[in-house]
């Protein structure tokens, strides 16, 4: 079906593709999770808010036409998680320690709300240990 030559190339790609991702200090990326919002709620149509939760912070980031922005707080600056539900979604509020602006985020199923809340109280117990 495949030539030697090709056979070959594959086993190349993959491992020249792990090697990258491991040697670049991107293992916190396999820990994440990221949550995006609906398209159907107000300010979600083109670009969604989408919440990255990993084991050392939590993101929330908004695409634009032209860049972006993010804004990130330490879990262990995380000082509460605010979830409001309505019929269908859920907004949620992370507050900081720190005191600055919360991350809040809005359109967001209520089983991804909630995910939310239990990665940040998870991945905060492990640091407490």
């Amino acid at each position: 079906m495949f030539s030697s030559a090709q056979r070959s190339a594959v086993p190349l790609y993959l491992s020249v593709h792990v090697r990258c991702l491991g040697d670049s200090g991107m293992t916190n990326l396999r820990n994440s999770e990221t949550f995006t919002a609906s398209r159907w709620t107000k300010g979600n149509l083109f670009f969604p808010v989408r919440l990255i939760v990993t084991p050392q912070h939590v993101s929330r980031a908004k695409s634009r036409l032209f860049g972006s922005s993010e804004e990130s707080i330490a879990l262990g600056k995380v000082a509460s998680v605010q979830i409001s539900t309505g019929v269908i979604w859920s907004e949620i509020r992370i507050d900081s320690s720190g005191g600055t602006a919360p991350i809040t985020s809005h359109g967001h199923r209520k089983a991804d709300a909630l995910r939310i809340r239990e990665l940040i109280e998870s991945y905060q117990a492990e640091q407490r240990k």
